[in-house]
């Protein structure tokens, strides 16, 4: 075992006149930085490769709550998704690949976070976790935090998961409650989420309609077996939708939404009665919007985001179900870009700051690994 290791963390814009917001760009750094200790109930972990989330732009520009800058007194290391390996020897997954559950403190209560006196937070440059992030050659997680890698993943495939399958999942069954031969729309296809949502959705069998603004999107989502989509900025893409439903059952059963906003007036004459919208995500800026006749339906709205509200990811039992399901569905996350070693890790920023990306960003960490991506 080497003594030290290189990691990305998260530094602080000089000066004092920037404030939050799309304007402020906080620098990162490859550092070279003392291999974790294990305490007790954790294990280490070799990691191999790495995956990008919004989240990580968002820490940036200092508009992700509990995030802090690294200092000698404690480092700050982003990332939140990993696949790696257990160094750790007298663990039952030791030498084996693993997934990293990327969040503390909330194991199986569907309601909301469950561990008393602890609070929830996720990997990656936050106070929840110590600071702790994937974006590092090695990291220290709790021993019961890690769950085998499903075989037929590739070492960039796995990357990608952890906390976009731990989102689709609990946005998909714990709130969408959606099962076979269900009606359901996912909005904003192209992002990891959304595309994982619609994976989810097809292996168990549900109908899928996809919005997004891009034709090669809908396209792309209808390989994935979507039943068709919507350009979201035509005026009448609900009643383009509408033409497109069933006959036999010409209404939505659940939506699948990250973007707020006047969704639930456009889908009032779309939605059965006791339909349920599910949003893990506000992208318009605004709260998603619930009229009287939603109401009147018994529709639901069922949230949680992790940048606008208290609730946020899943507990630990979902993601280990999302990884279950992934494994027996032989489901592939799609990866839209890959990147070689920490390094390159601005490109990665830079591609999620652009948007225009079907699918998730990886990056390589192990250096022995890049023969096997």
């Amino acid at each position: 075992m080497p003594d030290k290791m290189d990691a990305l963390v998260l530094l602080k814009t000089d000066g004092d006149d920037w404030k939050p917001g799309p304007k402020t760009w906080h620098p990162v750094e490859v550092r070279s930085l003392p291999i974790p200790q294990v305490e007790q109930d954790q294990v280490l972990v070799k990691v191999l490769a790495a995956g990008f989330n919004h989240r990580d732009v968002f820490q940036r520009q200092s508009l992700y709550p509990g995030t802090f800058f690294h200092s000698d007194a404690q480092p700050s290391i982003l990332g939140a998704d990993a696949v790696g390996v257990v160094v750790s020897k007298n663990h039952p997954l030791a030498n084996k690949r693993v997934l990293l559950a990327p969040a503390v403190n909330w194991h199986k209560d569907p309601r909301g976070p469950d561990v008393p006196g602890k609070q929830f937070g996720i990997l990656g440059s936050v106070k929840q976790t110590e600071g702790r992030g994937t974006y590092a050659e090695y990291i220290v997680v709790g021993k019961d935090d890690v769950i085998e890698c499903p075989e037929h993943l590739s070492v960039t495939e796995a990357a990608t998961v952890p906390l976009g399958s731990l989102t689709a999942y609990r946005a998909t069954f714990t709130k969408a409650e959606i099962k076979s031969g269900d009606n359901v729309l996912i909005t904003g296809i192209g992002g990891g989420v959304a595309i994982l949502a619609l994976q989810f959705c097809v292996a168990i069998g549900a109908n899928v309609w996809v919005t997004s603004s891009s034709p090669d999107k809908i396209k792309r989502a209808q390989e994935l077996g979507a039943k068709g989509g919507v350009n979201y900025r035509d005026e009448d893409w609900s009643k383009q939708l509408l033409k497109l439903l069933p006959s036999s059952r010409p209404y939505l059963d659940a939506a699948i939404d990250s973007g707020g906003g006047p969704l639930g007036t456009q889908l009032i004459r779309l939605l059965r009665d006791g339909a349920i919208i599910s949003c893990y995500g506000q992208t318009t800026m605004k709260p998603l919007d619930m009229p009287m006749a939603l109401v009147l339906k018994n529709v639901e709205i069922r949230g949680e985001c992790d940048r606008f509200c208290g609730s946020t990811m899943g507990s630990r039992e979902e993601f280990f179900s999302a990884v279950k399901l992934i494994g027996e569905k032989k489901i592939k996350p799609v990866v839209d870009s890959v990147l070689n070693g920490l390094g390159e890790a601005e490109k990665g920023f830079q591609l999620l700051k652009e948007g225009g990306q079907f699918g998730k960003i990886a990056i390589q960490i192990a250096k022995d690994e890049k023969s096997k991506m």
